[in-house]
């Protein structure tokens, strides 16, 4: 199971790259919707890897910065949640709090499976509005990075 996590957050790394690298390609046309996701999506994905492995003070959920950061931030990212696949085990569990200070406990798997998730229905969100705003969306399928 632990590679096909690894395969999982690959494909997310690339296909957040390639987002990254497309809208600072077209920084003045990209909706600032699309933004704000893109920046919900990394720090979403750092907030749940510091639920498993505190590393560094969590963006807010919904925090922005500006978008030339966000490559590296994703990098961080990536880079934490292998280190994760790494060091724990897929079948432990954890507790931890929500941004309202909500207590729960779920297992390692299904916090990375639902993070896979979260980052690819907010892409699609993204690609939408893409669409909508004339712009290319990037092509995210799984099948596709598969090829």
């Amino acid at each position: 199971m632990k590679a096909f996590f690894e395969e999982l957050f690959a494909y997310g790394h690339d296909c957040n790259q390639r987002l990254w690298e497309a809208m600072m390609a077209n920084q003045e046309k990209i909706p600032e919707k699309s933004i704000k996701l893109y920046h919900h999506i990394l720090n979403a994905h750092q907030i749940w890897n510091n639920r498993i492995d505190p590393k560094a003070p969590a963006f807010g959920v919904w925090a922005e910065r500006q978008l030339q950061a966000e490559k590296e931030i994703d990098q961080s990212n990536y880079r934490h949640t292998l280190s994760i696949l790494d060091t724990y085990s897929l079948d432990a569990t954890i507790r931890y709090s929500n941004s309202k200070g909500q207590v729960f406990t779920n297992g390692i798997s299904d916090i990375l499976f639902h993070l896979v998730n979260h980052s690819t229905y907010h892409r699609g969100q993204i690609a939408a509005d893409f669409r909508h705003h004339d712009l290319e969306p990037l092509v995210s399928d799984y099948i596709w990075y598969k090829r």
